[in-house]
């Protein structure tokens, strides 16, 4: 439904700088300040304002990318977003490009899995003209027959350099391993066929299909006031069509049985990635996990992986874990690099360091280190308005709430040492370890 009015609610939350807008009831320690914007047609953006320089920050995301692609089309979602900044309306792709670059405008675009994302970054006295192009980007492409061609044959060059890089190799083969027949277990950039057999149509049906204003979300940073944003939602956006095509994604449920895979490589050193279940972004423990992850193999340098496997065997040149949320699946993954000789050794520390945390957790000055760098280090995320732009992005596709800047620092201070250790005890499974390693190790071969 279209509104016929400006609706602006200003929420203050931890981050950089105060807006004008706000300054009268600004605090000492609250520095961001994310005011929801409603366009005059209905659409939203979170912004924050910065008049201290002549630069807008723009970042927006539609939901729904590579997941989508269709079969044998894998690879769709990414092609169009090298392409859209590649001509568009009565500018072809020379004349788009050298508009951006005396402009000085930064537009680019990006596929992922679940999200086809965009960025527009520009000055202020160019503001006119950025936002045309972009306009113009998302809702009229032209796909002429010379970019198409060009950055189809970047790709498949991408892809052949990929084919030969172990760590390339090692993430696409445990992403199929986890998830056989599940748009998950497909590389985002496609293969040579998928590639190949993309045609125009299929990338003017791809942006007639998805991008819309049902699956949109928008942040701003820079200087440009809330009733001024909210004209110009409705001067690049309003046309796009009202709905997207309906997902048929389902549910992933990863193939974690325990498992090692071996694909060998003439190499001198290999590249090891892991992964078992995790727990969804949306899951009320999520904060405890993520304490959890950042002790065991989050920490850099102070990680309990880093410390046994590098710091006091030197088996590996990296080492490290993550949470991996996506919208239909949680895993638990890690990367390590090592000579071939040592990747046995550096598999067993590894499940054995997986096993005893699991079984005896960590103690109350390791779980106080681990908040006060997490909370401490928090700040360095908005070191720029692009970084700040994509976190709004982020907090939305996730739906924290306007006010999660505030609140997250908390939910990392509530994690108690029986959250943690209970956690590990729930999620940590080392039997359930699926392992790829990409090169010539010694001893070690694929188990079933």
């Amino acid at each position: 439904m279209r509104f016929l009015k400006l609706i602006v609610i200003v929420s203050i939350v931890t981050g950089l700088w105060p807006c004008e807008e706000a300054q009268a009831n600004h605090k000492p320690g609250h520095m961001v300040n994310v005011v929801r914007v409603i366009s005059p047609g209905g659409i939203e953006a979170w912004l924050v304002s910065d008049h201290l320089n002549p630069i807008i920050n723009m970042r927006f995301a539609f939901r729904g990318a590579a997941t989508l692609d269709p079969e044998g089309k894998e690879g769709l979602a990414n092609m169009v977003s090298g392409l859209l900044d590649e001509g568009s309306g009565d500018l072809d792709s020379q004349a788009f490009q050298r508009r951006l670059e005396d402009l000085s405008i930064v537009l680019r675009f990006d596929a992922g899995r679940d999200t086809f994302r965009g960025r527009l970054k520009t000055l202020s006295d160019n503001k006119d003209a950025a936002f045309a192009l972009l306009k113009s980007a998302i809702g009229s492409p032209r796909f002429d027959d010379e970019p198409v061609n060009r950055i189809r044959s970047q790709i498949l060059a991408g892809l052949r350099r990929s084919s030969q890089d172990p760590g390339t190799v090692a993430g696409l083969t445990l992403a199929a391993e986890l998830f056989p027949g599940h748009p998950y277990g497909r590389p985002v950039e496609g293969t040579p066929e998928s590639v190949k057999a993309i045609s125009g149509d299929d990338l003017k049906t791809f942006v007639h299909e998805r991008l819309a204003l049902d699956n949109l979300v928008i942040g701003v940073v820079g200087d440009i006031r809330p009733d001024e944003l909210g004209r110009r939602l409705d001067q690049v956006f309003l046309d796009l069509p009202a709905s997207s095509k309906a997902s048929n994604v389902k549910e992933a449920q990863p193939q974690i049985s325990g498992r090692t895979k071996v694909v060998k490589m003439a190499v001198p050193q290999s590249a090891i990635v892991f992964a078992q279940k995790g727990i969804k972004r949306d899951d009320p423990d999520f904060y405890k996990a993520y304490v959890l992850n950042h002790i065991l193999g989050g920490g850099g340098f102070t990680s309990r992986l880093y410390d046994e496997i590098r710091e006091k065997r030197g088996l590996a040149y990296s080492i490290g874990s993550y949470l991996y949320p996506t919208r239909h699946a949680g895993l638990l993954r890690g990367y390590g690099g090592t000579a071939n000789k040592r990747v046995g050794e550096t598999l067993k520390v590894l499940k054995s360091e997986w096993w005893r945390m699991a079984d005896k957790g960590v103690d109350g000055k390791t779980l106080k280190d681990a908040k006060t760098y997490l909370i401490g280090s928090y700040p360095l995320r908005f070191t720029s308005s692009g970084n700040i732009a994509a976190i709004l992005v982020s907090m939305q596709l996730e739906n924290l709430g306007i006010d999660f800047l505030d609140r997250r620092n908390s939910l990392v201070a509530g994690v108690s040492l029986n959250d943690v250790n209970a956690m590990a005890k729930r999620l940590l499974d080392p039997d359930n370890l699926v392992i790829v390693v990409v090169g010539s190790p010694e001893g070690v071969t694929s188990t079933p």
